[in-house]
């Protein structure tokens, strides 16, 4: 682990560091299971629930949320943590055996609709993460900066994927995926 370290100098880290290592993954282990009924079933309703939604709701969702996390749980959270994308994702962050801190599927507005972990907010549509994935298109990622999670003890980057409707070849949601890249090796 001391050469990881040695390569990972906080300043120095950066996307592009680990890409390779980052997209053999995204092609191996994410990329299979994206088009999984479970998905895209839960990402289409909800796109449908919140079609029209106004960014004042939108911001009062989230604010919700953000209440409700600083306790681990409430009507927004439950629901969220409890549906069966969440126990999916969950199970694939169990597979991927620590490699993957955390996974989150965002609608077409950029709210989360399951997650494998608590996020701090329900609205990443003002994030990167988001803005780099979904409004760019059907084969868009976006692979963010490495840095040292102090929660996590470890160096992690952020890789988010365009999700794609396979009947329609349509865009409609993003999913993030958290990534100790020190596990890579």
């Amino acid at each position: 682990m001391t050469g990881a370290v040695s390569v990972l100098t906080p300043g120095l880290a950066s996307a592009n560091e680990f890409q390779p290592q980052i997209e053999q993954l995204l092609a191996n282990k994410i990329k299979p299971w994206l088009s999984d009924p479970v998905i895209i079933s839960a990402v289409k309703a909800q796109n449908a629930e919140h079609d029209g939604l106004e960014q004042g709701r939108i911001d009062d969702l989230d604010q919700q949320w953000r209440d409700e996390a600083e306790t681990g749980s409430g009507p927004l959270i439950d629901a969220v943590t409890g549906n069966d994308l969440s126990a999916f994702l969950s199970t694939k962050k169990t597979e991927l055996d620590g490699v993957v801190s955390e996974m989150f599927v965002m609608d077409n507005i950029g709210l989360n609709v399951g997650q494998s972990d608590i996020t701090s907010d329900y609205w990443q549509g003002d994030e990167a993460k988001w803005q780099q994935t979904y409004p760019v298109g059907p084969d868009a990622v976006f692979i963010d900066e490495v840095e040292f999670d102090d929660s996590a003890e470890a160096f992690l980057s952020q890789a988010s994927l365009t999700l794609v409707d396979p009947e329609t070849g349509v865009a409609i949601g993003a999913i993030t995926i958290g990534i100790n890249v020190e596990k890579l090796f």
